[in-house]
């Protein structure tokens, strides 16, 4: 279940995909973990990372649509995307991070109509160029509407552009900017490609203190001209959110490589380590921890390789992913915190150490949820879908495994953006029904609970304005969703009964959580809170079933290691 990069052969991918996820693991392991440490915490520019990139064609091979390219192995290809984005994630986030907010800047550039600037940035990528996205702004984040770039027309295909960005990663080094602005004249959207190389383009400053550069930049009278036009009005609108569809998808990714990397550390350590005459493994409260750390991050595996299915079958008839993605962005990174939590509860001290991975990962696990604005966004887009999916389901061709080495030609082709209220799900009971476990079964009757929730207590108009009570209620409906993609998974992979029943032991748990704040919300009714009482169950007490996944776990002491 989980990655160890001195044992996995990636036989999933072609030859060409797994020499370059090989290539990569070797980088960082003769790196070794001192050097990574080092740079870690003296804030070094990984050029020696984007040399190696560069050397050996990596991002110009995963992120370059196959039209743009004559090297037979280049495609985007979201599956193997996403084990570059677990090792990158395993090693250190800033390597990630890199490689993330080069897929957010090509998105703009793939996305558009100027395939003179998409021919450009092939080329670009073959010299290792990294690219950056230019959306956000300091004082308004990345609210769109209130964009204050301009971009004023001159005549003749000329234009200026004037105004400031800030919180852009890459943009000290990127070969292009894609930004974000609006036609001064016409107050219409607007994306053009900046050069950080130009005199007019102001490097102000890093504006945090780690190892990635995420710029404030400037443009004083910038000149931009047709030829770096990428796109305008509502295509440039939608370019910028369905390049957030594409490019957040991978932070669930960095956030399960990260805490696999601390999940070996933390069971050598304890495993290891002897108090009162006992090893720290065998005291209950630390298996206990283990396990359900074990459990919590299967499951973010297990969803997230679901979603990729969905994200590579999906079209313009079937846009079910635009659920799962904000899962995956939202649900799997925060997650990824309560697995750190979780773990550092077992090394204590030791996850405070300057020379263990431990020491980043809890600190960079943080960053995840918080990379997509914060968790209220992708909440708000979610609980937009809820009525379809348990009141108004349509059939669908079932979607099976997404593996084949070929592009993601519709993920470049979305689409407008509006209409989301109007996306249809195939029945999620269809899984559950497919599933006869304890607690699964337990879980489903704490659906039926809160399916009647929706139905007869549902949130008054007061209530759907409290985003504080939507969290709470969307949280309840992100976890229906969760399963269910985890039970479709469960059944193509063949994962163990034992493990699909401990993590939905933790669901179980969860699901009673949420509905005690709903039940606790100062606006709830007597209603709501007797049907809040009733979603709140105890998961079933299994010892035999605890002390088989226990094993496995236990089976991982001292099965990876990083080179010193």
């Amino acid at each position: 279940m989980l990655l160890n990069p001195k044992k996995e052969r990636f036989e999933h991918l072609d030859s060409a995909s797994r020499e370059i996820m090989e290539k990569t693991i070797a980088f960082f392991e003769n790196m070794g973990k001192e050097k990574l440490k080092k740079d870690y915490h003296d804030r070094v520019w990984y050029s020696d990372f984007l040399d190696f990139v560069k050397e050996n064609q990596i991002f110009a091979r995963l992120l370059t649509p196959s039209q743009y390219s004559d090297d037979k192995d280049a495609r985007w290809d979201t599956f193997r995307i996403c084990d570059f984005n677990e090792i990158l994630g395993f090693y250190g986030l800033a390597y990630w991070y890199t490689w993330q907010v080069t897929i957010l800047g090509l998105g703009p550039i793939w996305m558009s109509r100027n395939e003179a600037i998409k021919k450009k940035t092939a080329a670009l990528l073959e010299e290792g160029g990294i690219f950056a996205f230019g959306l956000s702004e300091k004082t308004h984040g990345a609210d769109l509407y209130s964009s204050e770039m301009a971009l004023t027309p001159l005549g003749e295909g000329r234009y200026v552009a004037d105004g400031g960005k800030y919180y852009i990663g890459n943009a000290n080094e990127a070969a292009l900017v894609s930004t974000f602005g609006k036609n001064s004249e016409t107050d219409e959207y607007v994306f053009f490609a900046a050069d950080p190389k130009h005199p007019n383009y102001d490097l102000v400053k890093n504006v945090v203190d780690w190892q990635s550069f995420v710029a404030e930049y400037a443009l004083n009278g910038y000149p931009i001209t047709d030829e770096e036009i990428l796109s305008t009005g509502q295509e440039a609108w939608d370019s910028a959110l369905n390049t957030v569809n594409v490019g957040k998808f991978n932070l669930g990714w960095a956030s399960i490589g990260i805490c696999t990397h601390a999940f070996y550390e933390a069971v050598n350590h304890a495993a290891h380590r002897n108090l009162y005459g006992k090893f720290v493994t065998d005291f209950p409260h630390i298996r206990g921890l283990f396990t359900d750390a074990y459990a919590r991050l299967s499951a973010m595996k297990i969803f997230a390789s679901r979603a990729i299915d969905y994200m590579r079958g999906a079209s313009s008839e079937d846009r079910r992913y635009l659920l799962y993605n904000p899962i995956v962005k939202m649900k799997v990174t925060t997650e990824g915190e309560t697995v750190i939590n979780e773990l550092w509860d077992v090394i204590a001290a030791r996850g405070f150490e300057k020379d263990v991975y431990f020491e980043n990962a809890a600190k960079d696990i943080r960053a995840l949820p918080k990379l997509e604005g914060t968790v209220h966004v992708n909440m708000a887009l979610i609980v937009k879908f809820m009525a379809n999916y348990f009141f108004n389901p349509a059939e669908f061709p079932e979607i099976g495994k997404k593996d084949k080495p070929e592009n993601d030609d519709f993920l470049f082709k979305q689409g407008p953006t509006r209409g989301l209220g109007k996306i249809r799900f195939h029945d999620y009971k269809i899984a559950y029904e497919s599933v006869n476990l304890p607690n699964a079964d337990i879980f489903k009757e704490q659906i039926q609970v809160l399916v009647e929730f929706l139905m007869t207590a549902p949130p008054s108009k007061e209530q759907a304005k409290d985003i504080d009570f939507l969290l709470s209620l969307g949280e309840l409906f992100t976890l229906v969703a969760y399963g269910q993609l985890i039970i479709e998974k469960s059944k193509m992979e063949g994962v163990k009964d034992d493990l699909l029943d401990r993590i939905f032991d933790f669901m179980v748990r969860d699901f009673s959580t949420f509905a005690l704040q709903i039940h606790s919300k100062p606006s709830s009714t007597q209603q709501q809170m007797d049907l809040c009482m009733k979603m709140i169950r105890k998961p079933v007490v299994d010892k035999e079933r605890f002390d088989r996944i226990w094993q496995d776990i236990y089976a991982l002491v001292d099965a990876y290691e990083m080179n010193p």
